[in-house]
């Protein structure tokens, strides 16, 4: 804790930590916010900011006209690691809908718009028996839509991990008919009945263990001034950024950074990054070297 005081018990520290998010990010804080925020009696918030104040004596000051207390030209954060990338979730989130704007500590919401994505249906009863087969490492049975046939058919798999691919959830999983691992799109379970263990160990799937590093640079025909600028949208060092992903998530990792197609298929511009070990996955990876162009029903069902 700050200064070597004595330790906080968790619910005053995260009340601590909420007043200076508020401070750091809203400019200034007040008790109703405290109350309103942790359902805490207008004293309880009194005292933490008063507690506030004692441990961080130099970062709030009282503004008598607007009644709250305001960030001080020498704030120091004490108790939160501020992370704009988390700020920018919360407000993603909340616009979204993922998240309540009451579960998040902004106050003032700036205007906010963002590519629209599509929303998935997985129902709550598929979700919970996934996840319970994980958890207890159990094979179940689903019946499940694939868009190789027309109609839905019952399988076992077997379960382990859950994925993203930026745009849809999967559950990762062993397939008992294909014998061998693959993603099956959570919004596809049809219906789900029975289990029995799986006898199926995680650790066997090494695609999924398995970890490549993606290098990329700027598009070397963007002049350098531009490189420059795409350097630091990427947080690049050193001319490149590392980018570690899952073998089993390659496919959606590339595709979803423009790194599936030739890089002259597109303008610089356009392209604007391109992958700077290509080669080397490939030798290092030789199976891999069908997975840049290949459709993604080889990759999920």
């Amino acid at each position: 804790m700050p200064g070597g005081k004595t330790v906080l018990k968790w619910g005053v520290e995260r009340r601590l930590e909420f007043i200076e998010f508020r401070l750091y990010w809203e400019g200034g804080v007040n008790r109703s916010d405290i109350v309103e925020a942790f359902d805490v009696s207008v004293p309880q918030a009194s005292k933490d900011l008063t507690l506030y104040q004692e441990r961080a004596p130099h970062n709030a000051v009282y503004d008598k006209s607007a009644k709250r207390y305001v960030a001080s030209e020498a704030f120091q954060p004490c108790f939160l690691r501020p992370d704009a990338a988390h700020y920018l979730t919360q407000l993603r989130s909340v616009a979204e809908g993922i998240l309540p704007a009451a579960a998040s500590w902004i106050a003032h919401f700036p205007p906010y718009s963002g590519p629209p994505v599509p929303a998935r249906d997985v129902t709550n009863e598929t979700l919970r028996t996934v996840l319970g087969a994980i958890r207890d490492n159990l094979a179940i049975e689903i019946k499940y839509q694939s868009l190789s046939r027309p109609e839905p058919r019952w399988r076992w798999i077997a379960p382990h991990a859950i994925g993203f691919d930026g745009f849809r959830w999967h559950a990762r999983a062993f397939c008992q008919i294909d014998q061998t691992y693959k993603d099956f799109l959570l919004a596809r379970f049809v219906e789900t009945r029975g289990s029995k263990p799986s006898g199926v160990e995680p650790d066997a799937d090494t695609d999924w263990n398995e970890e490549i590093t993606l290098e990329v640079g700027p598009h070397p025909e963007l002049s350098d001034t531009q490189q420059r600028v795409v350097a630091l949208d990427y947080g690049m060092r050193g001319g490149k950024a590392k980018i570690p992903v899952r073998k089993a998530l390659l496919y959606y990792a590339l595709k979803r950074l423009g790194l599936d197609t030739d890089p002259a298929a597109r303008r610089p511009q356009d392209q604007q990054i391109v992958l700077l070990n290509r080669s080397l996955i490939e030798a290092a990876h030789p199976s891999l070297s069908r997975t840049w162009n290949e459709d993604a029903s080889a990759i999920n069902e």
